[in-house]
């Protein structure tokens, strides 16, 4: 049940402010499922593919999706994906859950500031 509840929650976090996957639902794949870091990682992942069709297939539907920027973002990110698959996988864990925490503490902060 909590699965379900972490997935709607980055589901709506998705859709409302275009994040979800990462900035949601690993921390509290982490923190309420107590899922592994690197498993948190990863099936988040595979949920953002889920969460991303879905949402364009409801922003297309609309004319909000510029398909000439989603590939000029996506294939990019694509390439980053794999590279930043084979870093996390040489990092330690730890390094990891203060990385991503500072990521975090660093975007809230400058939204905040902006």
């Amino acid at each position: 049940m909590r699965l379900v509840v972490i997935g709607l929650v980055a589901g709506v976090f998705s859709a409302v402010f275009g994040v979800g996957g990462g900035i949601v639902a690993v921390p509290l794949l982490i923190l309420v499922a107590h899922v592994p870091e690197r498993i948190a990682t990863g099936t988040s992942l595979g949920a953002i593919g889920i969460t991303a069709l879905a949402g364009v297939i409801v922003f297309g539907l609309r004319g909000e999706v510029e398909v000439g920027y989603a590939v000029l973002l996506g294939l990019p990110a694509a390439a980053g994906a794999l590279f930043g698959t084979w870093l996390q996988q040489r990092i330690a864990t730890t390094t990891l859950t203060y990385a991503f925490a500072m990521l975090l503490t660093a975007l809230g902060l400058w939204l905040l500031i902006a």
